[in-house]
């Protein structure tokens, strides 16, 4: 399965490291910005990718990857996810989807209309611990508090500080708290316990405008669910499930969802099912097992969630009065 990689940043040398791990899936090319060329060809030699690419346009002409993987700037998603699957591509799109639920909703229907695969590479979904966690939820009994936080003080965030706004920290380029950390939190509670009756979003604010941390609230039925995502500031990773009959713990980042442990039924206990220590290597793997078996069934699913997920941020920015993309 080849793959044509969109960005050399440090997500992709992430996705590249991953695919050390997965022999399904080669890098066959890589497309940045003129600007960026000297970056893609140190990660080319590096990689063994064989070609370059500064030309969208000749990229999506010339190249025979299986897959499109767009890992660029939040805000572009969108636009370069749409020409791909125009041209009859498959795609992965790192997470955040897109800014909006409205782009991730037409992306999902022009991918269905042509019979294409869209995924989106966020990673708790396709590590066994999350397996752990959902087949435990039945055990804890009605569920009374969730409790999330994924607190992790940006390598950019001093450089912000003194005056220079990076992509990560540009409101006009769907930077910020919600949109780059706080989005695992909200991708778990959404896979886990669906919509939310009720949602709001209370976030800190920088000297132009962006969340630089912040708390959502979801109101579920019996529950509430609360969720910190912090650029700038730092603290253990957890994700915590209080039941009438039990509870459940993830210690750790939700991203990488290292450990689960488990108290019901007279016991605690800690599971641990992940196998790779890249957090990456059980996404693309699982993804590569999907395109092999023409599993678009399980593509659907998963666009459903993205498209949930993109209203339940519509949703958080709209209570917190914070400008749409």
């Amino acid at each position: 399965m080849k793959i044509a990689l969109l960005g050399a940043g440090k997500i992709v040398q992430e996705v590249l490291t991953a695919l050390r791990e997965v022999p399904q899936m080669e890098a066959v090319a890589i497309f940045t910005r003129p600007q960026s060329r000297a970056k893609a060809e140190k990660l080319a030699a590096k990689w063994h990718i064989p070609r370059i690419y500064t030309d969208y346009e000749a990229m999506l002409t010339a190249e025979d990857a299986d897959f499109f993987y767009v890992g660029l700037a939040n805000h572009v998603h969108y636009a370069y996810a749409r020409r791909a699957l125009q041209h009859g591509r498959h795609v992965i799109m790192e997470k955040p989807f897109a800014p909006t639920a409205a782009e991730i909703r037409e992306l999902a229907d022009l991918a269905r209309e042509k019979g294409l695969y869209l995924i989106e590479a966020v990673t708790p979904f396709f590590l066994p611990n999350y397996e752990v966690v959902r087949e435990a939820l039945p055990h804890l009994g009605r569920i009374r508090a969730v409790q999330a936080n994924y607190s992790q003080y940006s390598s950019r965030y001093d450089r912000y500080l003194a005056g220079e706004v990076l992509p990560v920290f540009d409101p006009g380029m769907c930077g910020g708290a919600l949109y780059d950390i706080n989005i695992y939190n909200i991708n778990l509670l959404a896979g886990l316990f669906g919509r939310p009756q009720a949602m709001h979003y209370m976030a800190n604010t920088g000297y132009n405008g962006i969340d630089t941390s912040g708390v959502a609230v979801l109101r579920y039925e019996d529950f509430f669910a609360t969720a910190v995502g912090a650029k700038d500031s730092a603290s253990p990773g957890f994700f915590l499930v209080q039941g009438e009959t039990g509870w459940l713990r993830v210690d750790g980042a939700p991203n990488e969802m290292p450990a689960v442990t488990l108290s019901y039924g007279g016991r605690t206990w800690q599971v641990q099912k992940n196998r790779y220590a890249h957090r990456m290597v059980h996404e693309f793997q699982r993804m590569a097992e999907i395109y092999e078996s023409h599993d678009l069934a399980a593509v659907q699913r998963g666009l459903s969630r993205s498209v949930l997920v993109g209203e339940i941020v519509d949703g958080l920015r709209q209570s917190a009065a914070m400008s749409q993309p």
